[in-house]
C-alpha cells in the first residue's frame, strides 16, 4: 500500500472525527446553559481550550461583544482555523477526493454531500440545532458504511487508526478542559475551594456560583456539569449502566479514562489502535509507545487525579499522544 494512500486515509478518518467531536461539544454547551440555573453564569471560551485553538482564535478576536456568537462561527464555519467543522469536513473530502477508489462509494458520496451540506446550510443561531444534528449523524454514516462495507485491509486498518487517536486525544481535552471549574483543590473543603474560585474568577469561560454547599455534599449544579461532560462524549447512558451511583468527578473521570469496554474511553481507544497495528508491518515502536500509555493510564490513581492533578497527567499524556502520531508518520508515511 502506498504511503500516500495509507497517510490520506488517515487524515479522512481523523478529520471526520474531529467534525463530529466538535459538534458534540458545541450542542452539548447549548443543552448545559438550559440546566443551569440563570443565576450562574457559563461562557463559551472553554471550548476553545478543548480544541486547542487559542492562539489563533484570540488573534482574530483580540475582544468579544458576543461570546457565543463569535465562538460559534469560529468552531462551526471559519475557513481560516482548520479544526472548525466547515474546514475538517474540506479536509476529509480532499483526502480522500484522489484515492477515493480505497473507500466504498457510498462513504465518498456520503463525505462529498456532507461538505456540500455543511457549505451551504452554515446556520444562524435558530438552525444551529439540526445542523449539528446532520453532521453528527452524517459523520457517523460515513462510520457505519465504513465499518460495514470496506474490506479488512489495511487501508481500513489506517481508517481506524485515524479515527480512534482523534477520538482519544479530543476525550482527554474535554476532561481537562471541563473538570478544570469542577474540581476543589486538594486537602480542601468543596464549599471553601468553590467560594474562593467564584472570588478569583473574572468571568472568562467559568462558572460561578455565589452559594456555597457543605464539605461533605456534592453541589447538585456541579453534578449537572459532569453530566454535561458525559454527554458531549454520548456517555451518560453507558456510565449510568456501569455506575450506580450519583453521577460525580472520579467517577467519571475514571470511567471516561480507563473503561475497556466504552468506545469513547481513552482505554478503549488504544487498544484498538493496538489491534489495529497488529495487522501492519515496522509495528515495533507504535506497539511500544501504545503499551506505554496503556500502563499510564492504568497505573493512574484516580480518585486522586478527580482531586488534583489531572490537567498536568493529561497535559502528559496528550503529550504521549503526539509522540504515537509521530511515529505513526514515521512508520508509514515518510517513504
Amino acid at each position: 500500500m502506498l504511503s500516500r494512500v495509507a497517510q490520506n486515509i488517515y487524515w479522512m478518518a481523523r478529520y471526520i472525527e474531529r467534525a463530529e467531536d466538535t459538534a458534540r461539544i458545541i450542542n452539548v454547551n447549548t443543552n448545559l446553559l438550559l440546566d443551569l440555573p440563570r443565576s450562574m453564569t457559563f461562557g463559551w471560551l472553554p471550548l476553545i481550550s478543548i480544541v486547542g485553538a487559542e492562539q489563533p482564535f484570540f488573534k482574530k478576536h483580540p475582544a468579544q461583544t458576543d461570546e457565543e456568537n463569535v465562538v460559534v462561527k469560529f468552531l462551526i464555519g471559519d475557513r481560516d482555523h482548520p479544526g472548525s467543522i466547515l474546514s475538517s469536513l474540506a479536509c476529509a473530502r480532499e483526502n480522500l477526493r484522489t484515492t477515493r477508489d480505497t473507500v466504498p462509494q457510498e462513504a465518498w458520496e456520503q463525505i462529498n454531500g456532507l461538505y456540500i451540506f455543511a457549505r451551504d446550510h452554515l446556520p444562524t443561531r435558530r438552525g444551529r440545532f439540526e445542523f449539528l444534528r446532520r453532521v453528527i449523524h452524517g459523520a457517523q454514516q460515513v462510520n457505519g458504511m465504513l465499518a460495514g462495507a470496506m474490506s479488512r485491509t489495511p487501508a481500513y486498518d489506517f481508517v481506524r487508526l485515524g479515527r480512534f487517536l482523534e477520538r482519544a486525544d479530543m476525550t482527554t481535552r474535554i476532561l481537562d478542559v471541563r473538570s478544570a471549574d469542577l474540581l476543589p483543590r486538594p486537602h480542601q473543603p468543596a464549599a471553601l475551594a468553590k467560594q474562593e474560585q467564584a472570588q478569583s474568577q473574572s468571568g472568562g469561560g467559568q462558572i460561578q456560583s455565589a452559594n456555597a454547599v457543605q464539605p461533605e455534599e456534592q453541589n447538585p449544579f456541579e453534578s449537572i456539569q459532569w453530566m454535561s461532560v458525559l454527554k458531549s462524549l454520548s456517555a451518560y447512558q453507558m456510565y449510568r449502566q456501569q455506575v450506580r451511583s450519583r453521577v460525580g468527578g472520579p467517577d467519571v473521570v475514571k470511567f471516561l479514562l480507563q473503561d475497556p469496554a466504552f468506545p469513547r474511553a481513552v482505554f478503549f481507544c488504544l487498544k484498538e489502535l493496538e489491534t489495529c497495528l497488529r495487522n501492519l508491518p515496522k509495528n515495533a515502536e507504535p506497539l511500544a509507545a501504545i503499551d506505554g500509555l496503556k500502563q499510564r493510564l492504568s497505573a493512574a490513581a484516580v480518585p486522586e487525579l478527580a482531586h488534583a492533578g489531572l490537567h498536568e497527567f493529561i497535559d502528559d499524556f496528550q503529550i504521549g499522544l503526539g509522540e504515537l502520531h509521530d511515529l505513526l508518520a514515521e512508520s508509514y508515511f515518510m517513504q
